[in-house]
């Protein structure tokens, strides 16, 4: 008997409605002889209610209590969509993640699964019983509740199923597949039917909003085959309908590159004029350790007399108040210029097939240069290319990308 989980998202749960539509998937998967459990996120806008009710209470309010707050709108979905499938004649009870349980990090509001503990869910559904957990949520070693960051259901979900040994985890959202392109900016965008967990964990961390970026590193690590797919129309997992994340080796036809993926949400800093000494780079990116912030494109060069250097490095836009404030402070960068730049965009062109084939980075450039769009940055990987343009280019080099290497529709 194989076993599934399906996990809904928030547009997929807005309202009841839509709670009952995902109870027939569940029920046809069912039918199919397979064993089930559910993951559910909070219905569409709940939870930035919640979060809105801690902001006017406190902006500088307790994590911990801000967690205990916002956790509650997956445990509504949660009881929603038992009772739904008990409706239909299916045993099926709701768990929060503290009943399970889901073991987490300290990390209020950023937490990561540390374990599932599996057991008594195990006997219940060898009982034929349904779980339906509650995404986003776990518990501490302090016995608190604690979340995993937006999108974190997807993570849920992708432990679950790492933790059940399920043979696939299909996310039922608000669009049917993963596309070479937001379909929004490029019309002619083509549905992928399969990408690698590599392709797909890049396109997650460089804009692509289809799944949370630790869904698909577990998916990855546990080799968890991930479908997306439509809870809108009438199709259900099992036909294969959306896009499977998969092992490389699964994958028969290689394209050269798979996506156009594009964020707003960086900022770029530059310092200028930095001393040329051992330890002046790890004192920078240590005080960016120490005040929490990711950094992702680095790109150093030498002055001209060969004394100084200057480094160039983005930041989330959300994080460059607090990146300037610690930099200001960085003993090592005494005398140094600190600029910065919120009216950036990064865009990034990803394929496996990079791997094998020469002059992608070619065409990237020639078709950026063909629509007048200048480069400031310029950052590889085996399998991607990314640039950061001025913001006002951004759907122009996304559809210019798109077309240079062909991925329109067929």
């Amino acid at each position: 008997m194989t076993r599934l989980v399906l996990k809904f998202g928030g547009t997929s749960v807005a309202d009841t409605d839509c709670i009952e539509r995902a109870a027939i998937k569940i029920a046809a998967e069912i039918a199919r002889g397979h064993q089930i459990a559910v993951v559910v996120s909070a219905m569409a806008g709940m939870t930035n209610d919640l979060i809105e009710y801690c902001r006017q209470i406190s902006p500088l309010h307790d994590a911990r209590e801000y967690d205990a707050v916002v956790a509650n709108g997956e445990n509504i979905t949660a009881g929603l969509m038992a009772m739904a499938l008990q409706k239909r004649g299916i045993a099926a009870r709701s768990w929060q993640g503290w009943q399970v349980p889901v073991l987490c990090t300290d990390r209020h509001g950023k937490a990561l699964i540390l374990d599932i503990e599996i057991t008594e869910m195990e006997k219940r559904i060898g009982k034929g019983e349904v779980p339906v957990l509650a995404g986003f949520q776990g518990i501490s070693s302090h016995r608190r509740v604690t979340t995993l960051g937006r999108g974190g259901s997807d993570t849920t979900a992708v432990a679950l199923a790492a933790a059940l040994g399920a043979e696939r985890c299909d996310i039922y959202t608000d669009v049917d597949g993963v596309y070479t392109a937001d379909p929004r900016i490029v019309p002619h965008a083509r549905k992928l039917g399969k990408v690698s967990y590599e392709e797909m964990l890049e396109m997650a961390s460089l804009g692509a909003k289809v799944l949370q970026t630790r869904s698909v590193e577990i998916a990855m690590k546990q080799n968890v085959p991930v479908q997306v797919l439509s809870s809108f129309k009438d199709r259900i997992g099992s036909d294969f309908p959306g896009t499977l994340v998969t092992r490389e080796d699964d994958i028969v036809e290689q394209e050269i590159v798979n996506g156009i993926a594009y964020t707003k949400d960086e900022a770029k800093i530059s310092l200028v004029g930095v001393h040329d000494l051992p330890g002046v780079a790890a004192g920078i990116f240590g005080s960016m350790i120490e005040a929490a912030i990711n950094v992702d494109m680095i790109v150093q060069n030498i002055s001209h007399d060969g004394t100084a250097v200057d480094i160039t490095f983005t930041v989330a836009r959300s994080d460059l108040p607090r990146a300037l404030n610690a930099l200001q402070k960085c003993k090592e960068l005494d005398g140094t210029e600190i600029r910065s730049d919120e009216d950036i965009v990064k865009v990034s062109v990803i394929g496996i097939g990079m791997r094998s084939h020469a002059g992608v980075a070619q065409t990237m450039f020639k078709a950026l240069a063909e629509k007048g769009i200048n480069i400031q940055v310029i950052s590889t990987s085996e399998i991607k290319i990314s640039v950061l343009l001025a913001a006002e280019y951004a759907e122009l080099a996304v559809r210019a990308l798109h077309a240079a290497y062909g991925l329109e529709s067929k």
